[in-house]
């Protein structure tokens, strides 16, 4: 659930005004929350941002109006790895390919991830066949789903496919079907429209309502009740990073196992991960145009634990 990378490009924007005396590098967060702080207070050292027109420090307090520039440096050359991974795979042309993402698999490779990465595997299932847009360490992925989250997750082998892809998730017009249970019980069905940014004292979470958040909503629907849980479909409309775990737990109903968002401890023993799966993908073929919906059926972990709640 995640907005495309800027590596390589240039952003411009004006300080609005609340952001009138706020830090330039907690602006930059907040506005470009896939990059942490510490990285724009790199980057500003770096030269790489300037603040109308001229250099300016990590700490310079912006003012209504001013006009803020930010070149993303294109990612440094690394030697990723073809991996002889299995993949899941629920559909697959010549455009593009949509897998099953197991738990516990990093999509792309990172810091502390530089194999057995979901695109480790892609590289050696798809070998030269795709799309270079998010350059050498995100080969074909226009979109994430979370390490713990599992499901549908379509990849792009063409640019003219990624493009495709790019523009309809900005548009909103991509089907975005979850399953998760969630604590608590919810009576009905509901809509949940705020606004997700970073989270102003921890800055590894994302938060609903805070400074220059950016527009989100999510519609729940009530599939089955428990006695302290509820399994709901959540449908996305955008896809802002954390998004379903993020707004469950403004309504008071975090994503069972979350270690995140949800209770210190979990009330299921064993449970490693939040259940969040992405069931259900939908979108126009990039070639054809016609609307294309794959689903990935649930995990055995996730078909599992129904069971054992339903016998309770």
């Amino acid at each position: 659930m995640c907005e495309m990378r800027l590596d390589g490009q240039t952003e411009y924007f004006a300080v609005a005004a609340g952001e009138t005396g706020e830090r330039l590098d907690r602006v930059l967060a907040d506005r470009f929350p896939d990059f942490t702080r510490s990285y724009f207070q790199k980057l500003i050292q770096d030269g790489a941002v300037s603040v109308n027109g001229k250099p300016a420090k990590a700490s310079a307090r912006l003012e209504p109006g001013n006009s803020v520039t930010v070149s993303f440096p294109k990612p440094e050359s690394l030697d990723v790895k073809p991996e002889a991974i299995p993949l899941d795979i629920l559909y697959e042309d010549d455009d593009l390919i949509i897998v099953n993402k197991p738990k516990g698999m990093v999509v792309h490779p990172a810091p502390g991830h530089y194999s057995g990465t979901l695109v480790n595997a892609l590289l050696y299932h798809c070998r030269d066949s795709l799309s270079g847009i998010n350059g050498v360490l995100r080969p074909g992925i226009v979109h994430r789903i979370d390490q713990n989250t599992t499901g549908s997750l379509v990849v792009c082998k063409n640019d003219a496919a990624h493009r495709s892809l790019a523009e309809q998730l900005q548009e909103h017009s991509i089907t975005r079907a979850y399953r998760a249970i969630v604590h608590g019980r919810i009576s009905q069905d509901g809509t949940i429209h705020t606004t997700i940014g970073r989270h102003p004292q921890r800055r590894k979470e994302m938060a609903v309502n805070v400074p220059n958040g950016r527009d989100a909503v999510t519609h729940y629907h009530v599939l089955e009740q428990f006695d302290k849980f509820t399994y709901v479909e959540c449908r996305l409309e955008t896809g802002r990073t954390h998004q379903i775990r993020v707004h469950m737990k403004s309504i008071g109903h975090p994503v069972l196992g979350d270690d995140v968002y949800g209770p210190s401890k979990c009330p299921i023993p064993g449970l490693e991960g939040q259940t969040l799966h992405a069931m259900t993908i939908g979108f126009r073929h990039p070639s054809t145009g016609e609307y294309l919906e794959v689903s990935a059926p649930l995990p055995e972990y996730f078909e599992e634990l129904l069971r054992k709640l339903r016998r309770e």
